[in-house]
């Protein structure tokens, strides 16, 4: 991995986050199982896909355990901004274009840098939504790109 892009002089506009909410569902509720998804390789995650993946968890969640049987957190912040150098197509296009040439690119997106053995997302719950939470990481994961898997990290004893 590289280091994460830190030369904000030169960018004009740094694209927003289209994350909502880090935290979901019962914020003070003390919970005695608290399940996450762990990351396998080092990758980038795009806002798009952190966004994608708090989604499908946390809506399964809010079904199945209610408003407040559950805390859901999403850990990594994008921080990377993605550029892009756009290329012209199309006749003419040679005589537009100056090819690599200065070719900075222009900030379209921003990622999270995340390491291998990080966790993803987090969900506290009861007892009885073990199995729902479990689910509702699995159904993140495959909004993610890359190979993920789910650790107990609280509560080993409750679930066995």
């Amino acid at each position: 991995m590289v280091r994460a892009y830190t030369r904000r002089d030169y960018i004009r506009k740094i694209p927003n986050s289209r994350i909502v909410q880090f935290d979901m569902g019962n914020l003070s509720g003390d919970f005695p199982i608290k399940v996450s998804l762990v990351s396998k390789e080092n990758v980038e995650i795009t806002h798009n896909s952190l966004e994608a993946a708090r989604i499908a968890s946390n809506r399964l969640m809010q079904l199945k355990a209610g408003r407040f049987g559950y805390h859901l957190k999403v850990r990594p912040y994008p921080h990377q901004i993605v550029r892009e150098n756009p290329m012209a197509t199309g006749a003419g296009a040679d005589r537009v274009q100056s090819g690599m040439r200065n070719a900075f690119g222009k900030a379209v997106s921003v990622s999270a840098i995340v390491k291998r053995g990080q966790k993803l997302i987090t969900i506290d719950c009861n007892k009885a939504n073990f199995n729902d939470a479990k689910l509702a990481l699995k159904r993140a994961s495959m909004k993610l790109p890359t190979t993920t898997r789910i650790v107990v990290d609280k509560g080993q004893e409750l679930v066995l």
